[in-house]
């Protein structure tokens, strides 16, 4: 197997798996989780957040108002060294980042920045009364300002000037850095990242566990069974192992494939014991058919001997009676030579007769087919004008006009001669008959579709025949003619030629307008590419008779 082969594989294992039911449900309880999770740890980082934040801010307060009560202190005893002092060692504490008292006007008197000791803030931007957090140097700080209030035993202390009636005297503000906080809960925060990516991962691995082995497996062969159903692996069996619903499915899934197997062998059994019905009923039609064809070959042999022993009985009268009359003449010592003419008669008429009797017999040995035939490649052409010739005599006496047009370049067909020369003069002598006092035949042909078949057409516009007979045209002992006049076996006979030509021969007529004769017959070419292949010959066949 090569790299393409195995990469094409490996993406249609990959495709199946992702469209598979186990597939879908883990992602779904992946995304569920993940969401959740997510979630639940943001949510849980912004409250321990607020939760720092408010206890920074408690602790704040707290450390600014032991900040401003040992100020007060201080600043009772206008002792301001030691208030700066105290401002400086605050300051050392770590999370302390900056601290500065104002007074009424918005002068700096103390700060951990000596600079800015004597600096005027501007009323508008002296910070609020509360708390607020902002960034200084790219971390976070809170800032806690604590109004000084005029207490009465700072007014009447003798070291101040401040009235009674002034409210407030300053603004403590203190600045704490929330670096630490913010610190705690980024660890915080990778703490429980850690901590549900190792729950994810546990939950999924469970829940793939769970899926593959009560989902994944029993779908697949849930579906590989159904191949094998469709592939028609009638009977087929799955393993039930759960009794949940996907159990449930696999036990009706059996219980489905048992009963089409029977349903197959029943099937199977009644194909078998209809084709053995069929067989008998068969053999039985055969039989029949036979049997059938047993009686219409005795009935068209009692017609046959009717129609024999009418047409030879007349001639062998005729033979029989001269015969004795000769030899009466003979017996009696008769003077032969006076009798000679009416003798010379007798004896044309015994040759004539006996002439009749040897054409009727020599027909019926050609409708029964015992002539043999001398095949060889023959050319329409020559055989219809040889036709045209032999008749033209009975055209003459007739008042007949013959056209005959003969197509050119026309393929030779494989044939007896003598046998298509008799079937067009049979053709030619029934349309001369349909046309007792003038009339006008056509004699025409043609090459068939490429050239592979050779088509005669035979063409008068005398009499027609009857619609009624145009179905048992062929049929023997079928005639239109008189009765004395023919015996029906001209048209049957040449069927007969046709076919053993493996030909096709068709009639289209209309009383009083004439008679069209089309024969079909296969080129050489074709005629010898069919001995190999008879399909060949049948499939051209049906071409030109459709």
């Amino acid at each position: 197997m090569n790299a393409a082969e195995r990469t094409s594989r490996a993406a249609a294992s990959i495709r199946r798996l992702t469209q598979s039911v186990g597939a879908k449900l883990f992602t779904v309880v992946f995304l569920v989780l993940l969401l959740n999770l997510g979630f639940l740890g943001y949510a849980n980082v912004r409250l321990h957040r607020k939760h720092l934040e408010r206890s920074t801010i408690a602790s704040a307060r707290r450390m600014n108002d032991v900040i401003r009560r040992s100020a007060a202190y201080y600043m009772l005893r206008n002792d301001r060294p030691a208030l700066q002092q105290m401002i400086q060692t605050i300051d050392e504490q770590p999370t302390i980042n900056g601290l500065r008292v104002y007074n009424a006007e918005g002068r700096v008197g103390f700060s951990t920045s000596l600079p800015e000791i004597g600096h005027v803030v501007p009323l508008a931007l002296m910070p609020d009364a509360g708390t607020r957090i902002y960034r200084r140097a790219g971390e976070r700080v809170l800032g806690i300002s604590t109004p000084i209030f005029n207490a009465p035993s700072c007014s009447n202390a003798a070291c101040h000037a401040h009235p009674a009636t002034q409210d407030v005297l300053g603004l403590l503000d203190t600045n704490m850095s929330l670096s630490t906080a913010d610190a705690d809960v980024r660890a915080a925060s990778w703490q429980f990242f850690f901590y549900s990516a190792a729950a994810i991962a546990l939950t999924l691995l469970a829940t793939g566990v769970f899926v593959w082995r009560f989902v994944h497996r029993p779908v697949r062969t849930l579906r590989d069974g159904t191949e094998r159903l469709g592939r028609g692996e009638l009977g087929t069996q799955i393993p039930a192992s759960s009794a949940d619903e996907l159990g449930a499915l696999a036990t009706s899934f059996n219980r489905m494939s048992s009963q089409l197997h029977d349903a197959q062998a029943q099937i199977q059994f009644a194909n078998r014991t209809l084709e053995e019905r069929v067989q008998r009923k068969t053999a039985e039609l055969q039989s029949a058919h036979e049997q059938m064809i047993h009686a219409e070959k005795l009935t068209s042999l009692g017609k046959l001997a009717a129609v024999v022993a009418h047409e030879i009985n007349n001639p062998l009268s005729g033979i029989l009676t001269y015969s004795k009359l000769l030899r009466k003449w003979v017996e009696r010592g008769d003077d032969l030579a006076a009798k000679s003419e009416e003798m010379v008669d007798a004896l044309a008429l015994i040759e004539s007769e006996s002439r009749r009797c040897g054409d009727i017999v020599r027909n019926l040995l050609t409708f029964a087919r015992a002539a043999p035939m001398n095949i060889a490649n023959v050319d329409i052409n020559s055989v219809v004008r040889q036709c045209v010739k032999l008749v033209q005599h009975k055209l003459d006496l007739g008042n007949i006009a013959a056209d005959i047009d003969l197509a050119k370049d026309l393929p030779p067909v494989r044939g007896d001669a003598g046998h298509l020369e008799q079937l067009l003069l049979a053709l030619v002598m029934n349309a001369i008959e349909a046309m007792p006092g003038d009339g006008n035949l056509r004699i025409t042909t043609e090459s068939g579709t490429g050239g592979q078949s050779v088509v005669i057409h035979v063409q008068d516009d005398g009499v027609g025949i009857p619609p009624a007979l145009l179905p048992r045209l062929f049929d023997p002992f079928v005639t239109t003619k008189e009765e004395g006049k023919g015996v029906g076996l001209g048209l049957a006979i040449s069927r007969s030629i046709v076919e053993r030509h493996n030909g096709v021969i068709g009639v289209e007529s209309e009383p009083g307008s004439g008679t069209t004769f089309t024969i079909t017959l296969p080129s050489s070419e074709l005629a010898m590419a069919a001995e190999k292949d008879p399909g060949t010959l049948q499939g051209a066949r049906v071409a030109e008779v459709f």
